[in-house]
């Protein structure tokens, strides 16, 4: 099995490497991620100027653009054909409710999803509030749990366009309860906007606001994972609301 590994932390990232070394185990693996941390960059392509592509070590390549733009080139350039998989991961903190549609790391695996490859994104719920070193967060963890979703639904006939995201919490395996099949879940977060201002007296602004919690619905991967369960939410490309469609068309 050909597997394409990508992410939004950037090729050097430590949760990358965790995913790397296990995903060995499961197939030949192809690393092709950003040269920088392309957090929260969202699905974007870079088509307003060239992109490069360096070489790290074989088969482990950095790209100077976006996580979607990583499997784009990695696809149609580095491999030269599609793969039998794409991993995106694994990111530093969880993504989760909303948080699919700002994150680098979701945008990778639905770029591959987009071009009918199976795909996965996988997150670890890191705990931004504690300060923690790179080195005592659990991405074995995220990673053999990855490996464990591969290996139990290898041979499920997911629906054409369809990706998978799991987000896994932060402690070590033997802690982590299983593995829920849950919906997206909501965030809350301040929307707060910071002002200052720069040496020549002009204002500048710092956006993204603090997390405030999650909607607490029973079955979403938010409460799964602050219930300490992986949560597995398999994603579709069509965002359509059928039912307010369907409403839609009654009225005429």
């Amino acid at each position: 099995m050909r597997i394409l590994l990508s992410n939004d932390d950037g090729v050097h990232a430590m949760g990358l490497r965790a995913m790397h070394k296990e995903l060995k185990k499961f197939g030949d693996v192809w690393v092709v991620a950003p040269l920088e941390e392309k957090s929260t960059t969202g699905h974007s392509l870079t088509i307003h100027k060239p992109l490069r592509i360096i070489t790290i070590k074989s088969q482990f390549y950095g790209v100077s653009g976006s996580p979607a733009d990583c499997v784009y080139i990695g696809i149609r350039q580095v491999l030269g054909k599609l793969p039998d998989l794409v991993i995106s991961g694994i990111n530093r903190g969880a993504n989760l409710g909303q948080d699919i549609y700002y994150s680098g790391t979701v945008s990778a695996a639905r770029e591959a999803c987009i071009l009918g490859i199976p795909s996965m994104a996988v997150s670890l719920s890191v705990d931004f509030k504690k300060s923690k070193p790179e080195n005592e967060l659990h991405y074995a963890t995220a990673a053999k749990i990855a490996v464990q979703v591969l290996k139990k639904y290898k041979k499920f006939s997911f629906p054409l366009h369809t990706l998978l995201n799991l987000n896994v919490p932060d402690s070590p395996l033997a802690q982590v309860k299983g593995i829920q099949l849950v919906r997206q879940g909501f965030r809350f977060y301040s929307g707060g906007i910071l002002r200052r201002k720069d040496h020549r007296g002009k204002d500048y602004y710092w956006v993204g606001g603090r997390y405030k919690g999650f909607k607490n619905e029973a079955e979403t991967d938010c409460v799964a994972v602050e219930k300490g369960f992986a949560s597995l939410t398999p994603l579709k490309l069509d965002t359509t609301d059928l039912d307010c469609l369907h409403k839609m068309m009654e009225k005429g």
